[in-house]
């Protein structure tokens, strides 16, 4: 069966395992390759990683209205990643061959009333019972997101629908923060958390309206992700993955609170200074694209150094406002391309089993979130903003020396990465 087949299958049902049963696929559409699908689900990573950010440019304000300190209100990043780090290959597993666009509808639906129960909550329980939610939807969606998209466009424009799924999250990097920064200081952080459940009503109804029927080509089972562990490059390339993302958030989580604190920016330049951080990290995801694939290793390398460099350097110049702002936007820049390095980086470790490959990646960035951003917290509850800065640089530090460990004297790093 070729891939305009599978995306445009005869019936809209598909059996359950190796019963009988069937699920309706809520009237899904007969439709061929769609790259009105495709920015559907660009809709929906936009409005999962907007969410799953909000809380960074809000901490200050909801800790205070909810009466925790800064560190414990960094479990709002903390929460949703470590159950998302769960959810992803649970979900994977227990999905077996149930039609992907009805997954992927479910859990667009739960991403709106994530937000709800977020912008209503009264305590700080309640916000973590709303952010919990977003986890168990969080993960399942990368997963499912990133494995079907080759099957809503032709064979040859599949990398460039996983592309256009990616800037779902480099845009919401742009905007996402600073716009819910912006919107809780003209309103509320309530506001902002219900900004982005609007975003997720609006993807709900994209895919709603765009996605085909996406039947799965084959349900994962529990060999397959033995079958990856098993090899000595998954498992260094995965704790590549962890330092990396875990260095970004153990610091990213509390840069709001290292501006208004450590440096004494006013509200309307921590906006403005995470705006830039955005911006400058789109370009240089766009920027690292047109090379990355030949230069994966020295690419990856000379990010982890500028991450290193920058969150190093902040404690250090933050009595001064320009070199803060400097050391941001360098920040901003190699975060920026981290995540597409990492994401080809795996790819090229599980050619033979990318659904198990694409659910190990989403785990381990989730996990990296959460332990990254609880383990900020202790720092910063326990030896200030700024040390947290120093855990992210150290961290940075670690990554740079695991990507030396991967040796293509006699090899291509491709070559090496699949064995």
């Amino acid at each position: 069966m070729d891939a305009n087949q599978l995306a445009c299958p005869s019936a809209p049902q598909v059996a359950v395992g190796d019963g009988a049963a069937l699920l309706p696929t809520l009237d899904a559409p007969a439709r061929g390759p769609s790259w009105a699908a495709v920015l559907s689900v660009a809709v929906g990573s936009f409005a999962f990683v907007a969410t799953e950010y909000m809380p960074v440019g809000l901490l200050p304000q909801i800790a205070h209205d909810l009466g925790v300190t800064p560190g414990t209100a960094g479990l709002m990043v903390t929460t949703p990643g470590v159950i998302a780090a769960i959810s992803a290959p649970v979900l994977l597993l227990a999905a077996g061959r149930i039609n992907r666009r009805l997954i992927l509808l479910l859990l667009a639906a739960l991403l709106l009333a994530s937000n709800v129960m977020s912008a209503l909550a009264p305590s700080f329980a309640a916000m973590l019972a709303g952010r919990a939610l977003l986890g168990a939807s969080l993960g399942g969606f990368w997963t499912v997101a990133l494995g079907a998209s080759g099957q809503l466009v032709r064979e040859d424009q599949a990398a460039r629908a996983g592309a256009t799924i990616f800037m779902g999250i480099t845009l919401a990097t742009v905007v996402g923060v600073p716009l819910g920064t912006l919107i809780a200081d003209l309103s509320s952080w309530r506001v902002s958390f219900f900004a982005t459940a609007v975003l997720a009503a609006l993807a709900l109804a994209a895919q709603a309206a765009f996605l085909p029927s996406l039947p799965p080509k084959a349900a994962i089972r529990p060999d397959d992700f033995r079958a990856m562990l098993g090899r000595p490059t998954v498992r260094r390339s995965l704790l590549l993955v962890g330092l990396l993302f875990g260095a970004h958030f153990a610091a990213y989580t509390y840069i709001a609170p290292f501006l208004e604190r450590n440096a004494s920016f006013g509200a309307s330049w921590i906006t403005a200074v995470l705006l830039g951080f955005g911006v400058v990290g789109f370009g240089a995801n766009f920027a690292v694209s047109a090379v990355v694939a030949r230069h994966l290793k020295a690419s990856l390398l000379s990010l982890g150094g500028l991450l290193a460099l920058a969150l190093l350097a902040l404690p250090m110049l933050q009595a001064s406002h320009a070199a803060v702002i400097a050391a941001v936007l360098l920040w901003g820049i190699a975060y920026g391309a981290i995540p597409l390095s990492l994401s080809i980086w795996m790819q090229w470790t599980s050619p033979d089993r990318p659904e198990a490959g694409s659910s190990m990646f989403v785990s381990t960035v989730q996990t990296s979130i959460a332990l990254g951003s609880l383990a900020g917290g202790a720092v910063v509850d326990h030896l200030g903003i700024a040390s947290t800065m120093h855990l992210g640089g150290v961290l940075a530090v670690l990554s740079m020396i695991v990507i030396l460990t991967f040796g293509t004297r006699h090899t291509s790093l491709k070559d090496a990465l699949g064995k």
